[in-house]
Parts: C-alpha cells; structure tokens; sequence
C-alpha cells in the first residue's frame, strides 16, 4: 500500500500502459483520477478498480486543450481536495519517417500530445503538487536508447520530453515536487501481440517463435509486461521515492543498459 490515502491522476488511459498505472496506483491505495478522451474506455477502467475496492474518478480529457485540462484539475480538486501525483501517460505516435523527409506539421503535431500536453497538465497541477510534496511522472520510451530508422520523429518527442522532465525538476524541486521518468522498451500488451500476430503471418511462423527471436537479445530473455512498468511508476509516486528527483528509469528487461 505504497500509495494510501494518496490522489494519483493519470492521463492517456488505454487498454495497455494507461489502464497498469491506473490499476496498480489503485491496488497500492490511491485514489485514481482517469483522464483521456474516450469516456467509454475510461467507464471500463474505473469498473476495474471499483471492483477491486478502490475509488475512480472518470474526466473525459483532450489535454490538449486548455479548457478541458483546466477542467480536469477542477474536477480533481473538487472530488479529493488534494492531488499527490501526476502521470504523463498520454502518447500519439509520432511519423514513422525519416527526419530528413518527414513533415514538419505532422511532426508538429505529434509534439501537441507528446510534450506540451505534458507541460500543460504539470504547471496547472504544480500548485496541488507543491502543497503535498508530490510528484509528476513522465512515460518515456527505450528510443531514448538507440536511433534506429524510422525512429527519429519518435526519438526527437521523447528526447524532447525527457529534457522537459529535468528541466521541470530543477524548476520545482523547491516548491517540493520531484519530476522523474520511466522509460519503457518493448510492452507485452494487446497492441504488441496483433503486431507479433501479423508478423507471424507474413512470415509463416509462429507468434511464438517472433517473440522467442525478439526477446533473444534481451537479458532476462523476455519482455516487460504492463504491471512490471506501472510499478515503477507506483515506486516513483510514493515515498519510497522521496529523494529521487530528475532521474530516468528504464525498464526494459536488460533491452539497453543505461
């Protein structure tokens, strides 16, 4: 119960990554806040956590819009009175191009939810943070780690973001707030599994055999599920955390060493 009593809100609630920090941050006692745009899949997730005994909030959200992420905060203050931690989960796939072709408007684009969405939430939330001595998370990405193509779009939104994080930690760990980053690779989820699925099939394999190649040059020889990158979200957002601030975590199974 690293997180009793505490208020987390989480931004980007989906069927994999966004759906483990709600339901983790739950089962370690906090009072989740569930923020992204579809109500229908935010209605799902709450079901899950009230089942489990624990408490939701449901505030359908485009953080990319002022008015609706100052709402968001509203509702928050409003529902609990306090906020104890903020997780940047929300994520828009950047082009998949190479930088030298790629279109500056769609990589413009890409950054609205990527980084400034980011940015956004955690200055409106900044004021609620610093009176708990709370804390923000950022979701990154093991791209950070290589430059493979057609990642650069990617790579630039996460590097971009990673140096919002520690910028943010310098700036706020006066006002008591810590900023860190979790930076996942691979993740054993839905998506990953149609896409290993759709492999198999054009290869004539088995999804298996696709999973058993790509884990092949990971330490532990597999990959990291869903839960296994919410708890390092969980432990950034508690106390056991409490001196840590700037820093960025990696949990990738042994993928890249950093």
């Amino acid at each position: 119960m690293l997180l009793r009593d505490k208020v987390v809100v989480v931004s980007g609630i989906g069927p994999g990554l966004g759906q483990a920090i709600a339901v983790q941050s739950a089962k370690a006692g906090a009072k989740v806040v569930l923020a992204s745009r579809t109500e229908k899949r935010l209605r799902k997730v709450a079901a899950v956590i009230e089942e489990l005994g624990g408490s939701a909030l449901v505030v359908p959200t485009d953080i990319t819009d002022d008015a609706a992420a100052q709402e968001l905060v509203r509702a928050t203050q409003e529902e609990f009175g306090r906020v104890d931690a903020l997780v940047n989960n929300a994520f828009a796939m950047p082009p998949m191009a190479d930088l030298a072709d790629v279109a500056i408007d769609d990589l413009r684009a890409s950054f609205d939810t990527n980084v400034f969405a980011a940015l956004r939430l955690t200055r409106l939330f900044a004021p609620a943070l610093a009176e708990r001595n709370g804390s923000v998370v950022m979701i990154n990405s093991a791209v950070l780690r290589h430059s493979r193509q057609p990642y650069g779009p990617y790579k630039m939104a996460k590097t971009t973001l990673l140096a919002l994080a520690q910028s943010l930690a310098t700036e706020l760990g006066p006002r008591g707030i810590r900023v860190n980053s979790v930076a996942p690779g691979w993740i054993w989820a839905d998506t990953l599994k149609w896409y290993f699925d759709y492999l198999a099939t054009e290869r004539g394999v088995t999804a298996a055999e696709v999973y058993t190649e790509t884990a092949a040059d990971i330490d532990l020889r597999r990959l990291p599920e869903p839960d296994e990158i919410a708890d390092a979200v969980v432990f950034f957002a508690s106390e056991m955390s409490r001196a840590i601030t700037g820093t960025c975590l990696d949990v990738n199974c042994g993928e890249f060493h950093h």
